[in-house]
C-alpha cells in the first residue's frame, strides 16, 4: 500500500510540475507579447483607434454601398461627415467653456473662499496665518520644482503632437478600412496555410461583429445618458449643459468608470455655481439615470451584449487603467470581449459534436484482450 501511495504521489508531482512549466511558458509568452506590443505601440494604437471608428462609421457606408455607391465615394463621404461631426462636437465643448470661463473662475474662487470660511470655524478652527503659511509653502515647492514643470510641459506638448499624428493616421486608416474592408478576410484566408486559413478569418469575423456591437450599443446608451442628464441639468439651471452632456456621451465608451467621472464633473460644476442643494439634486438625477441605464437601457439595447459578467467588466477596466491609464480603461472591455470570442471558438473546435437527435451516442468498441495460451 505504501509503495502504491508513493507511486501516486510521484505521478501527481510530475503532473503538477508539468502543468507549472506549461504555465510558466504561457506567462513568458504573454510577457514577450506585451513587450512586442509596447515596441509596436506607435502603429498599434492608431490601428486600434481606426478599427473602433470604422465600427462606428461602417453602417452608413454599408448602406451607401448597398444602394449602388462606389466604395471609394461612399468611404469619402462618410469620412468627411464624420470629420464635420467631430469638429462640431469640439466646437460645442470649447466655445461654451470659453464664453463662461470668467464665470467659472469666479465660481471656483467663491467656492475656495467658502471652504476657507468653513475651515476657519469649528471644529477645525484653522486660522488665516496657517492658511497663508501653507500657501507660501506650496509656492516655495512650486518654485523649487520649476525645472520639472518645464519638463512636464515639454512632455505634454510632445504628447499633443503625437496625439494629432495618431488622429490623422487613424482617419486615413479608417478611410481605407471603409473602402477595402470586405476584401480583407478573403485575402487573409489566402495567405494562411492549412487549418489557419479557416480558423483565423472566422475568429476575425466574430471579433469584428462583437466589436461593432460594443461600439454601437455604447454609443446609443451614451446618447441616451447625455440626453437625460443634460435635460436634468438644464431644468436645475446648471451652466455648461452642452459640454457636460457631450462629456457624458464620450465617457460612456469607458464602462462604469466613465459614468462616474462624468457624474463627478457635473456635480462639481453644480456645487461651484449653484450651491450644495442643487449639487445634491444633480447627484440624484445622475444616480437615477445610471440606474435606468443599467436596468433598462443596456438590457434592451445590448440584449446579451458581450457575454461578459459585470464583475469581469469592472475588473477589466480596473486592470486596464492600472496598466495603461485612460487608454487601458478604454480598451479593456473590447479586449476582454475579443479574448472571450477566441476562447469560445477554441472550445467549440475542441468539443466533440453532439449526436443527431434521436440517435444514441456511439459506443466505443470493446477492447480485445488476448487470451493466455493453454497451460500458461
Amino acid at each position: 500500500m505504501k509503495v502504491l501511495n508513493a507511486a501516486k504521489s510521484r505521478s501527481a508531482l510530475r503532473t503538477s510540475a508539468l502543468v507549472a512549466v506549461q504555465l510558466l511558458v504561457l506567462m513568458l509568452f504573454g510577457l514577450v507579447l506585451l513587450k512586442l506590443l509596447g515596441w509596436a505601440w506607435p502603429v498599434v494604437w492608431p490601428l486600434t483607434v481606426a478599427l473602433l471608428l470604422t465600427t462606428l462609421t461602417w453602417p452608413p457606408t454599408a448602406f451607401l454601398r448597398k444602394h449602388g455607391w462606389p466604395p471609394a465615394l461612399a468611404a469619402t463621404l462618410v469620412t468627411l461627415v464624420f470629420l464635420l461631426v467631430a469638429v462640431g462636437i469640439i466646437v460645442g465643448i470649447v466655445v461654451p467653456v470659453a464664453s463662461q470661463g470668467p464665470a467659472l473662475a469666479d465660481g471656483v474662487t467663491g467656492g475656495i473662499n467658502k471652504l476657507r470660511e468653513w475651515a476657519s470655524g469649528p471644529p477645525l478652527n484653522i486660522g488665516d496665518d496657517q492658511v497663508t503659511s501653507a500657501f507660501n509653502t506650496a509656492v516655495d515647492k512650486i518654485q523649487a520644482s520649476i525645472g520639472s514643470i518645464v519638463n512636464y510641459t515639454v512632455t505634454g506638448v510632445g504628447a499633443v503632437v503625437n496625439g494629432l499624428v495618431t488622429v490623422v493616421l487613424a482617419l486615413f486608416l479608417m478611410f481605407f478600412f471603409l473602402k477595402d474592408g470586405p476584401r480583407f478576410l478573403p485575402w487573409l484566408g489566402r495567405q494562411l496555410p492549412g487549418r489557419l486559413a479557416v480558423d483565423v478569418p472566422e475568429i476575425a469575423a466574430r471579433s469584428w461583429r462583437t466589436l461593432g456591437s460594443f461600439v454601437l450599443s455604447q454609443a446609443f446608451v451614451g446618447l441616451l445618458d447625455a440626453v437625460f442628464i443634460g435635460l436634468g441639468l438644464w431644468i436645475v439651471g446648471v451652466p455648461l449643459v452642452l459640454p457636460l452632456a457631450v462629456l457624458t456621451f464620450i465617457t460612456a465608451f469607458v464602462p462604469i468608470v466613465g459614468a462616474l467621472f462624468a457624474g463627478l464633473v457635473a456635480v462639481l460644476i453644480a456645487l461651484v455655481f449653484e450651491g450644495p442643494v442643487d449639487a445634491l439634486i444633480v447627484l440624484l438625477i445622475i444616480l437615477a439615470v445610471q440606474q435606468l441605464e443599467g436596468n433598462v437601457f443596456q438590457p434592451m439595447i445590448q440584449s446579451r451584449g458581450l457575454g461578459l459578467h459585470a464583475a469581469v467588466v469592472l475588473l477589466a477596466v480596473t486592470l486596464g487603467g492600472s496598466v495603461a491609464g485612460i487608454v487601458g480603461s478604454l480598451l479593456a472591455v473590447p479586449v476582454a470581449a475579443l479574448i472571450a470570442v477566441s476562447w469560445n471558438y477554441l472550445r467549440e473546435q475542441l468539443t466533440d459534436p453532439a449526436p443527431p437527435a434521436g440517435e444514441p451516442p456511439a459506443e466505443e468498441p470493446p477492447v480485445k484482450v488476448d487470451e493466455a495460451p493453454a497451460g500458461a
